[in-house]
């Protein structure tokens, strides 16, 4: 077994991933998925860091321009930080019916269909009269954007080999940092000439680009096979799922880690706005340069689990986090960007790490798989955002760290737990002659 075989066992706390050997032409020389320089590989690449980019930039398009939403409306951070908690909420709970009907009618057609709803309520939120109309579209929003990312998920574990699979999520995950990033610096800026609502048009505009170059550049799928939508069989195939513990403790990492990084930056822009820092909003979103750090670390996951394996990996990503944490306590900006460095690295190798993980341990229903593990995710994040505004207007940034840190201690409690089910697992198992 490979250190990056172990290292995955070791943190879900099971044997060898099912999804590869239940694949008879996984690695074999009849093997048509697609590997990195081979046939269609950069074009679907492409294609789904083009969705990640959309999925991000709209559904965190408010983040950075909660101060001014709050001033507009006359609100507390706890309250304007609904406009990103109603966006991750809607899809955290369609993730799941998104991935029942991209089992039914395809992964390419569902997202193309989430990214056209999505984008098309995205034009409609700069014109929001109040902020009750914009948590709403913002709702429906995150409901669209659902099934985008179980599909991706689903749509790489069909057509990418087991062993590019890693590197593969990670580049979709990549997009996702860049979306973030992209959105709230551009958001940033025109912001703090034209307004919010100027600010999230712009967004909705871009991501119209991105969704139209999605469609034209995604490979049709070879190995997709339709399933049913009956809903005793998509019961069946969740009750499977939320009853192996390996996926169980994949979904908690990938919801730990997103509270984390949910409460971070929702409530960063109010901290930067407020003394000792009183930065302006166009330098406030050119904070989330510190995405690219995201970016990289995302999409070089696949290497840094096959040198430490993934229970390495997880490790190396919660204490990254948690001392990103400590030092933006610090008041001074430095401090605060570098905390913010690490913050962002950390969370976005250890969601890649967990959600490539997800996706070959599924021996069946991957979109459900993926969907539940996206769902988690997506709960993190509207908790992160709720929690962390509200433990910043108690207590201040100390309280919105608190938060994260907990949330961090959780992903190393888990990640521990899973090695010592790994070790009994071993223990249980007979060596072979």
């Amino acid at each position: 077994m490979s250190p990056a075989d172990t290292g995955a066992s070791a943190v879900v706390g099971a044997a060898p991933h099912a999804s590869a050997a239940s694949d008879p032409t996984a690695g074999g020389a009849a093997d048509s998925r697609m590997t990195p320089g081979g046939p269609g590989y950069r074009r679907m690449s492409l294609a789904l860091f083009l969705a990640g980019v959309a999925t991000f930039a709209l559904l965190y398009s408010t983040q950075a321009l909660l101060p001014l939403i709050s001033a507009e409306y006359g609100v507390a951070a706890s309250e304007a930080s609904w406009t990103v908690a109603a966006a991750t909420g809607g899809l955290a709970l369609f993730v799941l019916p998104m991935s029942a009907l991209s089992e039914r009618f395809g992964r390419r057609t569902v997202m193309t269909a989430s990214l056209a709803v999505a984008v098309a309520v995205g034009l409609l939120v700069p014109f929001a009269p109040s902020l009750g109309a914009l948590v709403v579209l913002r709702a429906l929003q995150g409901a669209a954007l659902a099934g985008v990312p179980a599909s991706a998920q689903a749509y790489l574990a069909e057509e990418v080999r087991p062993r590019a699979l890693v590197t593969a999520i990670g580049l979709f995950v990549a997009g996702n940092s860049v979306g973030g990033m992209s959105g709230r610096v551009m958001t940033g800026w025109v912001a703090q000439e034209w307004g919010w609502r100027a600010a999230v048009g712009v967004v909705g505009a871009v991501a119209v680009l991105c969704a139209v170059a999605f469609r034209m550049l995604l490979p049709a799928p070879r190995h997709f096979t339709p399933g049913s939508l009956r809903p005793r069989v998509l019961a069946g195939t969740v009750r499977d799922h939320l009853s192996n513990p390996l996926l169980r403790r994949l979904y908690a990492i990938g919801a730990l880690f997103m509270t984390v990084f949910g409460g971070v930056y929702t409530v960063i822009g109010y901290r930067l706005t407020e003394a000792p820092f009183s930065l302006p909003q166009g330098v406030i979103g050119s904070i989330f340069l510190v995405y690219l750090v995201g970016t990289v670390s995302a999409s070089t996951a696949g290497r840094l689990v096959g040198r430490v394996g993934r229970r390495g990996a997880l490790y190396l990503a919660g204490a990254t986090t948690a001392a990103g944490l400590l030092l933006s306590l610090l008041d001074s900006v430095v401090p605060v960007l570098l905390g913010l460095v690490l913050i962002t690295a950390g969370f976005f190798a250890g969601h890649a790490v967990a959600s490539s993980a997800v996706s070959r341990t599924a021996a069946h229903g991957r979109a459900q798989a993926s969907a539940l593990y996206q769902s988690a995710y997506y709960i993190g994040s509207s908790v992160g955002s709720t929690v962390g505004a509200t433990a910043f207007h108690a207590q201040g940034w100390s309280g919105t760290v608190g938060v994260g840190l907990l949330a961090v201690l959780g992903v190393v409690a888990i990640t521990v737990l899973g090695s010592r089910a790994a070790r009994v697992a071993q223990r249980r198992t007979p060596v072979s002659a």
